[in-house]
């Protein structure tokens, strides 16, 4: 089994709806993302995965949010801009770009260096 991780970022603000503390307020976070894909089977060329492509691919998804208020942007102006929904937001959408030989594992969203929710499906 081959694992492909790659790591992009960006920065966005939010609020945490009916949260009891501070983090109701509306706050910024450089959010770092790390995609992490995996397979037994190498392309053409041997490659698992073009690491360029799957950070090509994610930050298409991911740029849309960049230097936004997170609870402006759908879904999240409906869905609370947690970790742990962008986290399952990012898996959903990336999953989609992927060819039928990668599948992708797992979904890293940091919050701050010392914080990170992951997302997975069995």
């Amino acid at each position: 089994m081959y694992e492909l991780m790659i790591k992009t970022h960006f920065d966005a603000a939010h609020s945490l709806r009916g949260y009891p503390g501070p983090c109701r307020n509306l706050h910024g976070h450089t959010w770092n993302v790390e995609v992490v894909v995996a397979g037994n089977e190498l392309d053409e060329i041997d490659l698992i995965y073009d690491f360029k492509e799957l950070k090509d691919e994610a930050n298409d998804i991911i740029s849309k949010f960049d230097h936004k208020h997170l609870n402006e942007i759908p879904p999240f102006d409906i869905l609370s801009p947690t970790g742990e929904n962008l986290a399952k937001y990012f898996f959903d959408e990336i999953k989609k770009t992927l060819p039928n030989r990668v599948f992708l594992k797992k979904i890293n969203v940091w919050e701050s260096p010392n914080a990170c929710i992951s997302y997975y499906e069995d």
